[in-house]
C-alpha cells in the first residue's frame, strides 16, 4: 500500500521545514535512522502498517526505538504524519527524503557490485573515473558481494548500467551457441 505521490509530498514539505529551520543535516540523520529501523524490523514496519493499533501507541513505539534521540523538527514531522493516519508510508516517506536531498546537494548514488571484496585503491578510481564523466556531482558508494558473479562488476549511477560481469559475458556466450539462426543462411 505504498504511495510514491504522497511519500514525495511529505517528504519535500519535512525538506522545506528543515531548511527554513536549519536543521537539514539533523533531519537527514533522523530519516536514515527510519530507514534503517524499518529496514532491519519487520516488526517495527508492521506495528506502522497496523491498523489495530492507535496513533498514540505508534508514537509511543516510535520514540520507545529512537530513545528520543530524534530531532524536534523531525519528531513534530512524524507525529504530524501518525496524527494524519499515514505511518504506514513511513518509510517511503523517509527514503523519498533522502532522494530528495540528493538531488538538492547534486549527490548521486553508486551502487558497485563485485564478485569479491575489493580495495580501497580500486574503490577510489572507479569513483575517480565516474566523477570524470560527471562534473558538479558527489558521490555515494554502496558495495554488495556477490559471488554469482564469478568476476568483475556491475555498476550502477542512477539509471545508468553497466554490467562486467563474468557471470554476463557467459550468459551472452550461451546465447549465441543457442543462437542458430546462422544455420538457416546456410541452405
Amino acid at each position: 500500500m505504498q504511495n510514491p505521490r504522497l511519500a514525495s509530498r511529505y517528504a519535500k514539505s519535512l525538506l522545506d521545514l528543515a531548511i527554513e529551520r536549519n536543521c537539514l543535516e539533523e533531519a537527514l540523520k533522523d530519516m536514515r535512522f527510519i530507514q534503517s529501523i524499518c529496514a532491519a524490523s519487520q516488526e517495527f514496519t508492521m506495528v506502522l502498517k497496523s491498523p489495530v493499533l492507535a496513533g498514540a501507541k505508534k508514537l509511543s513505539v516510535i520514540k520507545a526505538v529512537s530513545k528520543d534521540s530524534l530531532h524536534p523538527t523531525t519528531n513534530a514531522f512524524i507525529a504530524l504524519v501518525v496524527l494524519k493516519g499515514r505511518e504506514a508510508n513511513l518509510e517511503s516517506i523517509a527514503a523519498s527524503f533522502v532522494e530528495l536531498y540528493n538531488q538538492l546537494k547534486r549527490i548521486r548514488t553508486v551502487h558497485l557490485c563485485t564478485a569479491s571484496p575489493i580495495t580501497e585503491t580500486a574503490k577510489a578510481n572507479i569513483l575517480a573515473k565516474i566523477a570524470a564523466s560527471m562534473p558538479n556531482y558527489t558521490f555515494e558508494l554502496h558495495t554488495k558481494i556477490d559471488a554469482s558473479l564469478i568476476g568483475g562488476f556491475v555498476l550502477e549511477v542512477g539509471d545508468r548500467f553497466f554490467d562486467a560481469s563474468i557471470k554476463k559475458k557467459l550468459n551472452d556466450i550461451r546465447l549465441e551457441i543457442i543462437d542458430t539462426s546462422y544455420v538457416a543462411k546456410l541452405y
